[in-house]
This record gives structure tokens, C-alpha cells and sequence, in this order.
């Protein structure tokens, strides 16, 4: 993937900057196993919603996460095509980087 345009370059970096939180990665970690709802997202990480809501809305923003609202609660998965756009740009970068020797810096 050719990050070609500002459109991709605006996915990726929010893509990294809503994985640069520990906390955001414990959401993403607990969405691995299953689909849960705000209520369990806030048990299990031991946070108040209003915390939660703001690293939820970050994922969201960043389509690695999505909402289906069933009733009044709202669960959250994982958006595993946006992960397979992340994998992408980085098998890119590893597959054309060049390994050059490392010059002396006299």
C-alpha cells in the first residue's frame, strides 16, 4: 500500500496515534476475544465510562473499532479491515526498506 495521497496519509497517523495509548490497547486486546458493550469494556479495564467514551470515540475515529447498537447498549468489535490496511503499510515498508551498512558518523 502506497500511502498516495493525504487521505491515506491522515488514516495511517490516526491509525498510530490511536494505538499509542495503553489503555486503547487493552480495549483493542479485549475486542480480540469478543464483541462487548461499554458496561463490560468498563469492568474489565476498571475505568468510568466517561474515560472509556473518550478512548472508544478515538478507536472509532481511527476505524479500528465498530458500533452496533442493539437495544440501548452499544458493542463495540474489532474493524479488522482497517487492521488489514495497517498490516499492509507496514509489509510494504519492511518488504522495499534497502538495509544499507551503517556509516561512521566522524
Amino acid at each position: 500500500m502506497q500511502v498516495s495521497d493525504s487521505q491515506d496519509t491522515t488514516i495511517i497517523m490516526a491509525g498510530f496515534h490511536a494505538l499509542s495509548d495503553s489503555l486503547r490497547l487493552q480495549i483493542i486486546q479485549l475486542l480480540q476475544e469478543q464483541e462487548l458493550c461499554v458496561c463490560d469494556l468498563c469492568d474489565h479495564l476498571n475505568v468510568n465510562q466517561s474515560k472509556l467514551s473518550f478512548h472508544l470515540k478515538t478507536l472509532k475515529e481511527a476505524g479500528l473499532i465498530r458500533p452496533r447498537q442493539s437495544g440501548r447498549w452499544i458493542y463495540y468489535s474489532l474493524s479488522l479491515s482497517q487492521f488489514a490496511l495497517f498490516e499492509q503499510y507496514l509489509t510494504d515498508i519492511r518488504r522495499s526498506a534497502v538495509i544499507a551498512p551503517r556509516q561512521n558518523c566522524d
